[in-house]
């Protein structure tokens, strides 16, 4: 199994050498039919080697293993890429017909970054920096428009990522969320199928089978969606914590701190985004 996010192709760590980004340690009813479940570590390279060395999994910064502090730092750098964007486009784009062309535009190079990323073999650090860059000049121009319809909408929708990023974090830390194989797939069954839904959406209302947004509606409706795309960010999340755990711990190369901080990166990104509609949303019906 492998954790995800919304572009539903994010791959795990070390994908050509059987890392998975999700601990396949035995629990109860599991092992009858499950290969590894005898040894949990048995599809792990990293965690092979450290048996065999009659250890423990670990992952020591003097091996150039993955630690904490490489995911902080390279989250840090690419989140920090997100805003140097954002604020750049705030700033020296007017709102016009002009920066909103400019706000699709990095939208699409963006996704296009993401996508090249999610195939390659190893993270390059220049397509995820391009990819926050990009991504940071279209959160600029879509904030600054929502603050000039809604006064605060931005910095309200900042506010609610950093809580629902923490309150996840709090859960997931806390052993109140087990990030299984069933609880990954469920939820990725659930995430594509809202995906699909939204998209099938977005058809009926450029073609105006449906008005006014339909499913994406300032409306109650949309507020029902909004929060929809919220939790299914915060189960997001919860595959990245997960991902960064096992990765830490069966000793992923240090340079995958990398996929860690792009899978965050676009985490926030979605959390964000659907934060600032939900904003708007109850500030309409104000």
């Amino acid at each position: 199994m492998r954790s995800s996010n919304p572009v539903f192709s994010r791959r795990g760590f070390s994908r050509d050498n059987g890392y998975a980004g999700f601990n396949t340690a035995p629990q109860a009813g599991y092992a009858q039919g499950n290969p590894y479940a005898q040894n949990p570590y048995a599809n792990n390279p990293y965690a092979q080697q450290d048996l065999q060395q009659g250890a423990p999994p670990q992952a020591p910064a003097t091996t150039g293993r993955m630690t904490m502090d490489d995911v902080i730092t390279r989250s840090a750098t690419t989140l920090g890429t997100v805003a140097v964007g954002a604020v750049l486009a705030w700033t020296l784009l007017p709102i016009s017909t002009t920066s909103y062309g400019l706000a699709v535009g990095s939208a699409i190079i963006a996704f296009v970054l993401a996508m090249i990323q999610s195939f390659k073999r190893t993270p390059v650090p220049a397509l995820i920096l391009g990819y926050a860059a990009f991504e940071g000049v279209f959160l600029g121009v879509i904030s600054e428009m929502y603050n000039s319809q809604w006064s605060g909408a931005p910095f309200q929708a900042v506010l609610g990522t950093m809580a629902v990023s923490a309150a996840t974090l709090l859960v997931y830390r806390a052993g109140w969320i087990r990030v299984t194989a069933r609880y990954a797939r469920i939820g990725m069954a659930i995430a594509i199928a809202f995906v699909l839904v939204m998209a099938v959406n977005l058809l009926l209302v450029a073609f105006g089978v449906a008005e006014n947004g339909g499913l994406r509606s300032f409306g109650p409706l949309g507020a029902i969606v909004g929060i929809i795309a919220i939790l299914l960010g915060a189960f997001f999340l919860t595959l990245d914590f997960k991902q960064i755990e096992d990765g830490i711990a069966y000793g992923a190369p240090k340079n995958e701190a990398w996929l860690a901080a792009f899978g965050l990166t676009m985490t926030l990104v979605w959390i964000y985004i659907e934060m600032l509609r939900l904003v708007a949303i109850f500030s309409s019906n104000d």
